[in-house]
């Protein structure tokens, strides 16, 4: 949000290219934020879905394999459910090689378990017997995994090396097959007229076709699933940035205008002239209460003002337009018009008197001295809309804003703590029904001079200073 000052022309907002560097740099931040968050939270459901996996095949081992041998297998499985919550520890976004490690060590295992035959079973089988249990497909369950740690190229990483640990296993069987050529001679003396069914049934036949489908296959679906991790990661930085948008609005605009926003951008897009309420908030004397003092004293001080003051610009339904330094401006019915704006921006001026009040109390049992602020109210038309180039900022333009402005410096000339104009008040008291409680402290000052406005106007002011 902007405003314009006497000459209409919006105030300087910096170095254009610093400032869009930082933006999106703390775009970047909040959505890695963001990520970070998700790859935490997937990695622990992946823990839980290894974990629960585990206990499946550890009621289905001894059932598909019912000996002693079985026990080998167990201690296995707790080699990966201890893997599993090593990742857990070690997980991060972006590179992590202790994480990549350990997803390494997972294929390892699996390899070692589809390629070498189980020590203690008491078989002694030739080795190429072990692809003919099809336990690749274990494979695919830790790739699915995979996709929980929310990176596409760590799904490349597990398709690379699974298909290098894969050759590496079929080159060492080749190689050390444990042969039992007599196995070869008894099965083409049963099916030799069928030389394609022999070399199948063959347990000394590595099936180098077969292997090469289980490949293939897998690189097909570790490509899907890249593609669709990483699709998932760009609309999750997207939500991300969605998010980080609505919590900036949130800081310049009521919970409820924040909610209109956020599902039509339409009021910021069209330029327009409405009527609004408008309110200037500035530390009276704030050179001299500053001078002398520790720059950190200072600023505290400005944040606990300026957050008491934006507090009450929310909680009476205001946005807020920007800080000046030691005040700020705040506007009632932008973007969009209300049927209360002008007993909101009433009642909010009178809430930050109130807010202010307490602020001094507690600075008084500090040995801090005491702040006065001035406040300063009209309402009238004013211009709505973007302005700017290729970075828009949303604008209230007018002589509406150059009178508040106007108005709360007059509380100095007056001796008192708001001054409103008499159109504020009219508007506040049509608004307010039958009601005058809100309207008992206004004192009327009739036919003042304000710069920037022709004729003299009446204006009411409240909270003489003692």
């Amino acid at each position: 949000m902007s405003a314009t000052g006497d000459n209409g022309a919006s105030p300087a907002t910096g170095n254009k290219g610093a400032d869009d560097t930082t933006t999106l740099e703390s775009a970047q931040t909040y959505a890695d934020a963001a990520l970070e968050q998700a790859k935490t939270e997937g990695l622990r459901l992946a823990v839980r879905a290894r974990w629960t996996a585990m206990a499946i095949i550890a009621v289905m081992l001894p059932i598909v394999n019912p000996n002693w041998g079985v026990l080998y297998y167990y201690g296995i499985l707790v080699l990966f459910c201890l893997i599993g919550w090593a990742q857990l520890r070690v997980g991060a976004v972006g590179r992590s090689r202790p994480e990549l490690l350990l997803i390494l060590l997972d294929l390892l295992l699996m390899t070692l378990i589809v390629v070498v035959p189980n020590p203690f079973d008491g078989f002694d089988w030739p080795k190429p017997m072990q692809y003919r249990f099809e336990t690749f497909i274990f494979f695919f369950v830790i790739l699915a995994a995979g996709t929980l740690h929310y990176s596409w190229r760590t799904i490349v990483a597990m398709a690379t090396w699974t298909v290098a640990l894969w050759t590496l296993g079929a080159v060492y069987v080749t190689f050390f097959p444990n042969a039992q050529p007599e196995m070869t001679t008894g099965i083409y003396a049963l099916f030799g007229d069928d030389p394609k069914l022999a070399s199948m049934l063959d347990p000394n036949n590595v099936d180098y076709g077969l292997r090469l489908q289980e490949l293939v296959a897998f690189i097909i679906v570790a490509g899907t699933l890249a593609m669709t991790v990483k699709r998932s990661g760009e609309l999750l930085r997207k939500h991300a940035a969605v998010e980080r948008e609505r919590t900036n609005l949130a800081r310049y605009f009521s919970p409820n205008v924040v909610d209109e926003l956020s599902h039509n951008d339409e009021p910021l897009k069209r330029v327009r002239t409405q009527n609004v309420a408008v309110l200037f908030v500035d530390i009276v004397g704030f050179t001299q209460i500053s001078d002398g003092q520790d720059p950190e004293i200072v600023i505290r001080m400005l944040r606990e003002f300026h957050g008491r003051m934006e507090r009450e610009v929310f909680r009476h339904g205001g946005t807020l337009d920007k800080y000046l330094g030691d005040g700020l401006m705040a506007t009632f019915g932008t973007p969009i018009a209300g049927d209360t704006d002008a007993v909101n921006a009433l009642h909010c001026a009178q809430a930050m008197m109130i807010s202010l009040q307490e602020m001094n109390r507690q600075r008084e049992t500090e040995g801090q001295p005491s702040i006065r602020a001035g406040f300063g109210l009209h309402y009238g038309p004013v211009v709505l809309g973007d302005i700017g180039a290729n970075r828009l900022e949303f604008a209230v333009i007018g002589s509406t804003v150059n009178a508040a402005s106007r108005l709360e410096a007059m509380t100095r000339t007056l001796g008192c703590d708001l001054v409103a104009s008499d159109e504020l008040i009219r508007k506040a008291r049509a608004e307010n029904g039958e009601s005058d409680d809100d309207f008992a402290g206004l004192k009327s000052h009739p036919s003042q001079l304000v710069r920037g406005i022709e004729q003299p106007i009446d204006v009411w002011s409240q909270g003489i200073r003692h």
